[in-house]
């Protein structure tokens, strides 16, 4: 697998993860979705997010060398 096809994946990846959580913001406001389950998603998102940010920090910082 190249460089460019990970970074494809990577976006996508990324894209759902977002596209998950403005999903569960906007069922949160209409009442269909408990605070409790917006909290695990929340904390999923943010969770993933950090490990994908820790991990093109880690790529950058390896092509740079």
């Amino acid at each position: 697998m190249s460089k460019q096809e990970i970074d494809i994946i990577l976006n996508k990846f990324i894209s759902r993860k977002l596209m998950v959580f403005t999903i569960a913001c906007f069922g949160l406001f209409a009442g269909n979705l408990t605070s409790e389950d917006w909290v695990i998603i929340a904390t999923i998102y943010i969770s993933v997010q950090g490990v994908t940010d820790m991990i093109i920090k880690l790529k950058n910082k390896n092509n740079n060398e």
